[in-house]
């Protein structure tokens, strides 16, 4: 199965920013939507970024304007930019297929957002 491995999160202050790694061995790594996903603690895994093959972004309204997902083919890597980081966002962020299922999860890289 593909393993996506996903990089970049710490523990930061409120208004820092962090960038995000996933890289995964797939090919022809082009033709994939793929998604940040994120889980707090006690909560569900949630979609939060998404970038389809043509690199058309979607977002959940919490990170919009705040977030950036992009996307380097050559490097198979997806990126997500995280600016104005805000407490409400820490939890353990994940990289995965955007559309295609059924998924399966790495571990991920915890970020953390506190004052």
């Amino acid at each position: 199965q593909v393993q996506f491995v996903a990089s970049g999160g710490g523990l930061v202050s409120p208004g820092s920013s962090l960038r995000l790694s996933c890289t995964a061995s797939i090919t022809p790594f082009r033709v994939y939507a793929f998604g940040w996903f994120r889980q707090a603690p006690g909560k569900q895994r949630d979609l939060v970024a998404s970038i389809s093959s043509e690199g058309a972004t979607d977002y959940v309204a919490s990170v919009k304007g705040r977030f950036t997902i992009s996307r380097d083919n050559a490097k198979k890597t997806v990126y997500l930019q995280m600016n104005s980081l805000q407490p409400d966002d820490t939890a353990v962020y994940y990289c995965n297929y955007g559309i295609r299922t059924p998924r399966t999860w790495g571990q991920g890289t915890q970020v953390t957002v506190s004052p």
